[in-house]
């Protein structure tokens, strides 16, 4: 799941989000569904034009709404997976059991259907190409979506900070965006994946969860003082933000997006 809940370390209980923007300083804008196509077999990546909708920023996310012909109305925040100005938005939806959103965005929104989308919304787990740190990014499963706007936007504007990708995810055929990381790795990226239940044949690293030795193994060093952006499901968020100040990263250097059910 692509929803963020949460942007960097997370809020009091009823307090706005980080980088969240002030109610009514947003509207709903139209967006039609201009190109789609699965991801994996549980997730479906959306190409949507919305010529109202301002500049993005790498990083940011956006609130989609569906509105039933009765009236009633469902929303939910997707991360935004195109680079930064993109004349489309690029959303990457994984299907959720007892979803009142993510079904329909995966299994029934056709071509030329209209969604209401509202945004770009955050502000600080955000990346612009005059950034001159190295850059670290660590993603859960889902949470690729807008480390992947970053990506992209990095591999728009070169020359540019040095980027390297940690990636965990379950097994193989759960990988977003695989041939496109393949594609960039040679020149603009460094790639390593983490396989948490299995891993093709001639993987080079252990099977099993992200923890502090794996991190220290594959990620850019403390020394190098990179900027780290970590995103993924809670439990993943906070285990990696840790493991990061145990092995000698500065908290003021990492950034954190969570996501979770909702409902």
């Amino acid at each position: 799941m692509s929803s963020p809940v949460a942007q960097g370390p997370l809020p009091p209980s009823g307090s706005p989000l980080a980088g969240a923007p002030a109610a009514g300083s947003i509207r709903w804008l139209p967006a039609t569904l201009v190109d789609a196509h699965m991801e994996t077999a549980f997730s479906r990546t959306l190409k949507l034009s919305a010529p109202e909708f301002l500049p993005t920023i790498a990083g940011q996310h956006l609130d989609v709404r569906l509105t039933a012909p009765d009236g009633y109305t469902a929303q939910r925040s997707y991360s935004i997976g195109s680079p930064a100005a993109a004349s489309l938005l690029e959303l990457t939806v994984d299907l959720m059991d007892m979803g009142e959103v993510s079904p329909y965005l995966v299994e029934a929104l056709e071509l030329g259907d209209m969604i209401e989308v509202r945004g770009p919304i955050g502000q600080w787990f955000v990346w612009r190409p005059e950034q001159a740190a190295p850059v670290q990014l660590i993603a859960g499963g889902s949470g690729i979506v807008p480390i992947m706007a970053m990506i992209r936007t990095h591999a728009a504007t070169p020359p540019a900070a040095p980027f390297r990708l940690l990636y965990s995810v379950r097994s193989p055929d759960l990988e977003f965006y695989r041939a496109e990381l393949d594609g960039l790795e040679a020149d603009a990226l460094r790639v390593e994946r983490v396989y948490t239940r299995s891993a093709p044949d001639g993987h080079p690293h252990r099977v099993g969860r992200i923890d502090p030795e794996i991190i220290a193994q594959l990620a850019t060093p403390p020394s190098e003082s990179p900027t780290v952006y970590v995103c993924g499901p809670t439990p993943f968020v906070e285990v990696v933000a840790n493991a990061l100040v145990e092995i000698g990263h500065s908290p003021e250097n990492i950034r954190t997006e969570r996501f979770g059910p909702s409902g």
